[in-house]
Parts: C-alpha cells; sequence; structure tokens
C-alpha cells in the first residue's frame, strides 16, 4: 500500500522543470467516469500550474481503460506530442475481468514506452473498491492525476537531456 504512506498530489513545486514549450495528450476512459473526469482535472491543473498552454493540453476519451492503449498510440502516431498521460480506473469485481484489463493496460503501455520516442505515463487506477477510487482520485490520498502530470513533465525533461 505505497498510496498509504504518501499522497498522490504531494511533491515539491521548485522540483519540478519548467513546463511552457511542452504539449501532452491525455488519454481518458470513459468507465467510471466520476473517477477518471477527476483524474482528468487534477492532470490538467497541475500541467497547467506548472506551465502547460491548455491549447497544449490535447485530451481524447475512448469506452473504457482496455482501449486505453490504442487510443495513446493513435494519439502519438497523429499529434505532435511529447508525452501521453494515460487515465483510467478499473475496480476489481467478481470476475478475472479485472486481471485481464490490468494486465493488458500495463503491458500494453510498456510496449508503447520501449516502442515510441516519447513517454506513456500509466495513470490507471486498480482498486478493490469503488472507495479506494474516489481516495485516489482528489480524495484522502490525493489524486493520481497529479502525479501522472509531474511524471510527464519530469520524463520530458529526462527524455530531452538524451536528445540535445
Amino acid at each position: 500500500m505505497a498510496t498509504a504512506y504518501q499522497n498522490l498530489s504531494d511533491y515539491d513545486f521548485n522540483s519540478v522543470p519548467d513546463a511552457s514549450n511542452m504539449s501532452i495528450g491525455i488519454v481518458v476512459a470513459e468507465w467510471n467516469k466520476h473517477i477518471t473526469e477527476a483524474l482528468l482535472e487534477g492532470a490538467c491543473n497541475t500541467l497547467e500550474r506548472h506551465g502547460v498552454k491548455p491549447e497544449n493540453i490535447n485530451v481524447k476519451r475512448v469506452p473504457g481503460s482496455f482501449e486505453l492503449t490504442y487510443g495513446a498510440k493513435l494519439m502519438a502516431e497523429n499529434s505532435d506530442l511529447d508525452a501521453v498521460i494515460i487515465l483510467g480506473c478499473v475496480i476489481q469485481g467478481d470476475t478475472p475481468h479485472f486481471d485481464y484489463v490490468c494486465s493488458s493496460v500495463t503491458n500494453g503501455i510498456t510496449e508503447l514506452n520501449l516502442m515510441h520516442d516519447m513517454p506513456f505515463i500509466f495513470g490507471l487506477l486498480t482498486t478493490n473498491t469503488m472507495e479506494q477510487s474516489e481516495d485516489r482520485a482528489g480524495g484522502k490520498h490525493g489524486n493520481k492525476g497529479d502525479e501522472a502530470a509531474i511524471t510527464a513533465i519530469k520524463m520530458i525533461d529526462y527524455t530531452c537531456k538524451f536528445k540535445n
């Protein structure tokens, strides 16, 4: 339970590079919409707080979490972006569906990171209950969207050091 020891929204503002010249895509799942929209709001607010212009935040929605990797692939191949953030929420149910979706999305994001010359950021909540999801979408554990935005900015900065 790593989140029990660290709030997803807590970070040192000054440790985050300037993002004013960055362009970031966000692919967000519509499934569990009240959670994913809260994640999206957190990500967008954090990106803007660090200088990303609203017009440089490209948001696209896909039906569910399984579709996130394909949506991210299309976004990366058809847009001029520095990174793509993937936001979704899968909650454990009574069937193994949870395991298949979580594993597929995780492996898909790893593959995207290895195949493309830009970072793809994992912002998928994989929780046991709706309450756990709410706690991580602006609740008592902060917002995974904030964390994903900070990770995107830092990874873009990291990537640029190898390109120059």
